[in-house]
Formats: structure tokens, C-alpha cells, sequence
């Protein structure tokens, strides 16, 4: 019996509160550089040339536009992400898995309070290798913890 531990709702909603910070803000830009005829007055010289904020309110907006379009492509491939601990692997993706009789140890001193636990495995190379998983990135961590436990023990 496999068991499925999907991306957090924490780590998806956060992604999307970036996102929508990032848009506001360039609106935000945009309006002050653009149409905010006080600000833009106090913003520049006597010459007429834009500076300080001005001319950072006029070169903002396609960086954070930009942005908000990496977080989003970002959310959209880690989407249907998970971690699934089957009956002899725990696979992190199809080119990461962790065979059972590999891992040395797990810590689960912090599980309770602050929701993560650490396993100590080998690598291929044979070198020791610590992993932290945390319930702000997956969820049903308790349920995965007790399979970890019971396959190895």
C-alpha cells in the first residue's frame, strides 16, 4: 500500500499570495509613474528628468509582471507534486527515491511541535545524507512518518 503526501495547501497558497503581491505592486508602479501627477512632480528635478522613485516606479513593472509569470509557471509544474512512500522506496520524484534499507535513521523529535523530522541515508556514492521534510511542504506527513517507521524498524 502506497502513501501519498501531496504539495501543502501552505506552500500553494503562499505561491499565489506572491503572485498577486507581485501584480499589485506593478499596478502600483504604473499608476504612481505614469498617471500620479503629484508624485511624479515631487519626483522630479528641475530639468524635467525623472528621479529617485519615479524612475523606479518606470522600470518596475515588467520585472515584477515578470516575476509574478516565474511564481506562477512555478505553481502549475509542482501542482500534482508528491511524496509516496511504497512498499520499498520513498520517492520524492521519478529520478529521486530513497530505498528503505538505505536510511540510517529518522529523527522525529520536532514532528509534534514544529512539523518536520529529518532522515539520515546513504547516497549512491555511500556518502551520509540528511533530508528534512516538512508539513509546510507536503501534507498527511503523519500517515507517511508511521510507514517510514514501520519499514524500517
Amino acid at each position: 500500500m502506497a502513501i501519498e503526501a501531496p504539495i501543502s495547501k501552505f506552500k500553494k497558497t503562499n505561491l499565489k499570495i506572491y503572485i498577486i503581491a507581485c501584480v499589485v505592486l506593478a499596478i502600483w508602479c504604473v499608476y504612481d509613474a505614469y498617471f500620479n501627477e503629484q508624485f511624479k512632480q515631487k519626483h522630479t528635478d528641475a530639468d524635467g528628468n525623472p528621479k529617485g522613485w519615479l524612475v523606479v516606479n518606470k522600470n518596475a513593472p515588467p520585472f515584477l509582471i515578470g516575476a509574478a509569470a516565474l511564481l506562477g509557471v512555478y505553481l502549475f509544474t509542482i501542482r500534482n507534486k508528491k511524496l509516496v512512500a511504497n512498499e520499498n522506496e520513498l520517492m520524492f520524484s521519478d529520478k529521486e527515491k530513497i530505498a528503505y534499507d538505505s536510511i540510517q535513521k529518522i529523527d522525529k523529535t520536532y514532528f509534534d511541535k514544529k512539523g518536520f523530522f529529518i532522515i539520515t541515508y546513504k547516497d549512491e556514492s555511500d556518502n551520509q545524507v540528511k533530508r528534512k521534510i516538512s508539513d509546510r511542504k507536503y501534507e498527511n506527513l503523519g500517515a507517511l512518518l508511521n510507514h517510514l517507521v514501520e519499514k524500517i524498524s
